[in-house]
């Protein structure tokens, strides 16, 4: 069976390294892929967001099967179009992926269906969300629409800084289209919760919670960043909290995709806030997370590539999906200055061993040398039997992975460890 995942991150190398074990899988395409995920499969220089070009390369190379990983090329399309040349993908089709693609649709979404979410007003005029914030509670959180690379989103302090994000979302286009119409919603306090789930359409079966560290800075100081770090599973993530969200969110908003004649078939991200009054949806996103997938796959005892095959089947129910009893840490190693500057063509050394627990993001081949490429150059995923242990050897790891300008945090998990041990 030939294989295409579209994507080329941290995120795809984590897909692709577990895909990889079905041993009915003869080849692995990537598109683009990276330096680092070419040492693993087949990658082409096609862009994710190139349709036409990935739809004509599984055409002309009889593709079996594609996986589209980012949000991009979900929201475009690509697998309505992948669909139409008769090949089977996982992930959602572009009616499916708008819970994504537009978050005024899924705050609506949630406000019809009585999912809970924070109390929100959305805009599309600037004078209005201006003349609204003059009495809104603050802080507030105002969003930009469609996508935006993650950083669509602004905490507000004060009503003037509040003011300054909606003018320079709507006035001055800092997230291009996407700023056209923004949400600008209630803040809410409590752990945050990523919970990635696979989903055929009809079944909703929930992967191991994870604590997500986006900020650049230890102690969650400095800007947002597209994540330094991830463990699994989140202790705040409690039975009886993941009892509510089955319940009150993951099984209503199944149903709700389903009667809005948006069936969703792939991986639904719930991004989480347990807050006093029970647990409330922040955000969706139509595929896995990324640095979520690189601590919660190793965690997947079942394979991963039946499970995908199920979700495009439709039968997920039949599926017994199992976990290992363990915990995961993943690091991020990135390059200093992040997310703002930074230099790149560093090279990258990587012990052999350590190969299987890393998944290389903005990294390429030169000179046949791996060299950094990007901000966020690799993460390094541990599974230990206990979170301590997966925390330790996750930097003891890292440590041994050589690049210049390598920057981490040094607390990622301390947090989920303060919790555990409350």
């Amino acid at each position: 069976m030939k294989v295409l995942v579209v994507g080329g991150g941290g995120r795809e190398h984590a897909i692709i390294k577990s895909v990889m074990k079905n041993p009915e899988i003869e080849m692995i395409y990537a598109l683009p892929g990276n330096g680092g995920i070419a040492r693993d499969v087949v990658t082409v220089s096609i862009g994710a967001t190139d349709i036409e070009g990935i739809v004509n390369f599984a055409k002309d190379n009889t593709i079996d099967y594609a996986i589209v990983a980012p949000d991009d090329p979900l929201v475009l399309g690509c697998v309505d179009e992948l669909n139409k040349i008769g090949i089977p993908c996982f992930g959602p089709d572009a009616k499916a992926a708008i819970i994504e693609g537009s978050k005024v649709f899924s705050k609506n979404l949630m406000r019809k269906y009585g999912i809970p979410t924070a109390s929100y007003e959305t805009f599309d005029d600037m004078d209005a969300a201006v003349a609204y914030l003059e009495t809104a509670p603050i802080p507030t959180v105002i969003k930009a629409d469609g996508l935006a690379l993650g950083k669509g989103v602004i905490i507000a302090e004060t009503r003037e800084a509040a003011v300054d994000a909606v003018k320079s979302m709507m006035q001055d286009k800092m997230f291009g289209a996407s700023g056209d119409h923004i949400v600008i919603e209630e803040f809410l306090e409590g752990p945050e919760v990523s919970v990635l789930s696979f989903t055929d359409g009809k079944t909703v079966v929930p992967m191991v919670s994870s604590m997500d560290h986006k900020r650049a800075g230890d102690g969650d100081t400095g800007l947002n960043t597209g994540g330094m770090g991830t463990v699994a599973p989140n202790p705040y993530y409690t039975e009886d909290v993941a009892e509510r969200c089955m319940k009150e969110i993951f099984i209503p908003t199944i149903e709700a995709m389903k009667a809005e004649g948006r069936t969703f078939k792939g991986c639904l991200y719930f991004g989480l806030m347990i807050t006093k009054d029970g647990p409330k949806v922040i955000e969706y996103n139509c595929r896995f997370g990324d640095p979520e997938t690189q601590v919660v796959l190793p965690l997947l005892k079942s394979d991963l590539f039946e499970i995908m095959q199920a979700v495009t089947e439709e039968r997920l129910g039949d599926m017994d999906v199992e976990w290992l009893d363990a915990s995961a840490c993943c690091v991020i190693g990135a390059s200093e200055g992040y997310p703002v500057k930074y230099e790149k063509g560093f090279p990258i050394t990587i012990p052999e061993n350590l190969l299987p627990n890393t998944f290389v993001a903005g990294a390429k081949t030169q000179d046949g040398q791996l060299v950094t490429s990007g901000g966020r150059v690799l993460g390094v995923t541990a599974v230990e039997p206990t979170l301590e242990k997966a925390i330790a050897s996750a930097y003891e790891m890292l440590d041994q992975i050589k690049f210049d300008n390598k920057y981490f945090r040094h607390d990622i998990g301390a947090k989920a460890m303060a919790a555990l041990n409350k």
